[in-house]
């Protein structure tokens, strides 16, 4: 296990599973399968005021239904659980009891109304706001007053005041901080929860972590980790900080100009494969220009050093065109199976599968998501509605010749075919002699409310004779 490729994806269950967290386990996942590594799941939910009710359960569900399996985490287990950090808090609290004991950290006393005041002073003097370390000087006999007192107090950690940091990062390169804009970072609340930044280093070293990938906005949090893991005597995992995801005006993804939630765009329609597809190269890129790739295909094209710096921007419009395709190339009953709760939300009726499926196979070519192939259904085949000049188009004398036509034809079918519905077109034109227009569109809007659609063949197959037969003595 000493060299194992070991990653994890370690999201706070603070509501949905955002676009971009769903990159981050996508690019852990296919890390994870390329190397035959491990693929982890930790929950980060110290932060309990945040703490959303169902969140985990959510995010959970949401990894199973895009296909984006766990080896190790809540659920499933492993050896180096618990896999959320809440029941986790000793181990938090041992290792900074260490780094006091050792002066590589200590008790802060500071009130909320210090930290404000502190904070505005250094506005005011044009300073970045920051802790100024005054409780790194306090004596042992204050500290012991303070705690006798029942103050209350964070744990702090005793970062340099001087020099600079440089780490590799395997997207950007060579990366350097300024000691002196990284404050002391508080390790331990004073409700007794560790912060972000002590659990995630305990968790990463004593999970065996190997590949920290995350967004680029935790950057600036490195050189704290770095200190920290250096603070503990430990050896850091390798990082991978993926570029922004952007809207199309290059600003930071954000709900104020769209879905951010995966679970959105799964209720409206779009398929697990297209998510997965898409969301891989918003900032991934394989050779050559191809676009399409199945999960498996992903895996094996897979690399961190393909991994762009640059943000890269979410095209809805790119993304409707990748779920049309994946709507008309997917396996028919499968494509069925994820519209059909769509269909049971509209309460229609499709206990006839063969019909539903017939519906599904000529729908599905035409549309984006899931939710249209119900729009289009409905239109077409389940509650047809002609407006009212359609309507006197269906009671001219030319219109009710037609119907009476095929109503007798039709019943006199033995077979219904593409063929017996193509001479049956052919024949009652030339005998009623009526043509063009004058004829499809009448039939059209008896069959299915509509003056365009699919041809004769198609909507009768998936009517069948009855229901064809009813449509036009109806009209």
């Amino acid at each position: 296990m000493e060299n194992e490729i070991r990653v994890r994806f370690a999201p706070s269950p603070t509501g949905y599973l955002h676009i971009g967290g769903l990159r981050t386990a996508l690019y852990d996942y296919l890390y994870a399968k390329k190397t035959g590594g491990k693929f982890i799941l930790r929950i980060e939910d110290t932060d309990q005021k945040r703490y959303v009710k169902g969140a985990v359960e959510n995010l959970i569900n949401t990894l199973k239904t895009v296909g984006l399996k766990y080896d190790e985490g809540p659920e499933k287990g492993g050896e180096f659980g618990p896999y959320f950090q809440s029941e986790r808090k000793d181990l938090y609290r041992k290792y900074a009891e260490k780094l006091i004991a050792e002066g590589k950290a200590y008790r802060c006393f500071c009130t909320p109304d210090d930290l404000e005041k502190m904070r505005a002073e250094q506005l005011a003097k044009g300073l970045d706001p920051r802790y100024d370390g005054r409780c790194r000087h306090l004596s042992q006999e204050d500290i012991e007053k303070n705690i006798a007192a029942g103050k209350p107090y964070v744990i702090r950690l005793k970062t340099p005041n001087e020099g600079e940091i440089s780490f590799f990062d395997i997207v950007r390169g060579k990366v350097t901080f300024a000691w002196e804009n990284v404050d002391d970072q508080i390790l331990m609340k004073s409700d007794g929860f560790p912060t972000y930044h002590l659990a995630v280093v305990v968790d990463d070293h004593l999970m065996k972590i190997s590949h920290i990938l995350r967004g680029e906005e935790w950057i600036s949090s490195v050189p704290k980790h770095l200190f920290l893991f250096e603070s503990l005597g430990w050896k850091p995992p390798k990082t991978a900080h993926l570029p922004l995801i952007l809207n199309p005006d290059k600003t930071k993804l954000s709900k104020r100009q769209g879905d951010v939630a995966v679970e959105d765009y799964l209720a409206k329609g779009y398929l697990p494969e297209t998510l997965l597809n898409f969301i891989a190269l918003l900032g991934w890129h394989p050779k050559g220009d191809r676009e399409l790739f199945s999960l498996p295909e992903l895996i094996k094209e897979f690399s961190l050093k393909r991994i762009s710096k640059a943000g890269a921007v979410f095209d809805i419009e790119k993304l409707k065109w990748m779920n049309g395709h994946y709507l008309r190339t997917l396996d028919l009953k499968y494509i069925a199976v994820k519209a059909k709760p769509f269909f049971e939300k509209e309460k229609i009726d499709i206990g006839d599968e063969k019909k539903f499926l017939k519906v599904v196979e000529e729908t599905r070519r035409r549309v984006a998501v899931l939710s249209e192939i119900v729009t289009e259904a409905k239109k077409y085949y389940f509650s047809p509605q002609p407006n009212d000049k359609q309507k006197q188009i269906l009671k001219s004398d030319n219109s009710q010749n037609i119907f009476r036509y095929w109503i007798e034809k039709l019943q006199d079918m033995t077979e219904i075919s593409s063929q017996t519905i193509n001479d049956l077109t052919k024949n009652s034109m030339q005998n009623l002699q009526i043509k063009g227009k004058d004829f499809y569109i009448p039939i059209r809007l008896a069959l299915i409310g509509s003056e365009h659609g699919p041809d004769f063949p198609t909507i009768i197959g998936i009517l069948g004779k009855k229901e064809t037969v009813n449509r036009l003595r109806n009209a």
